[in-house]
């Protein structure tokens, strides 16, 4: 599967508006609802374990703060909203990225909910889909609304992008 240097540059270009985007939202929810995202500090520390050897935790929250951890934690986050688009991109084999449609984008961006659900949250002693969490169902719908807005967010900066390719063709 060959992809062109243009297609791996608006993937790069999309995976950091699609993460914006969803950053937007979560301050937006953070502002107007007072509903708390997600800090990515913690993102961070989770990271900054690994090298120790510690994978999981029982409380992410609990274990002992590493020097940039904060930083570490932003970075991982932008760059695996990137790494998600890349993936996007080379499945679709580049041609998504000429066309953007926004029912494939939303079905990507709500898959990747995958990732918090199994990964992120049972490492850091939330349990499988937040089951360890105060309120489950409300953690889980958050999740599952933020990768939707995800979604929505690749959607959104591949038309730019498709429309600079044009351009610039």
């Amino acid at each position: 599967m060959s992809i062109e240097a243009k297609s791996i540059f608006g993937a790069i270009a999309i995976g950091i508006g699609a993460t914006l985007v969803m950053d937007l939202w979560n301050l937006f929810l953070k502002r107007t609802f007072r509903i708390p995202s997600l800090n990515y500090c913690l993102l961070g520390r989770w990271l900054r374990h690994m090298p120790g050897g510690t994978f999981r935790h029982a409380n992410i929250t609990a274990a002992p703060q590493k020097p940039f951890e904060c930083t570490i934690g932003w970075t991982a986050h932008y760059t695996i909203g990137v790494v998600f688009a890349l993936v996007f991109v080379v499945l679709t084999s580049g041609d998504w990225l000429a066309r953007p449609t926004l029912v494939l984008a939303l079905l990507y961006g709500i898959g990747t909910v995958v990732f918090p659900f199994f990964i992120m949250q049972p490492s850091f002693g939330l349990g499988i889909a937040a089951s360890r969490t105060p309120k489950p169902m409300q953690a889980r719908l958050k999740s599952l609304v933020t990768h939707t807005v995800f979604g929505v967010g690749l959607y959104l900066c591949a038309l730019g992008v498709s429309y600079v390719l044009r351009v610039h063709a």
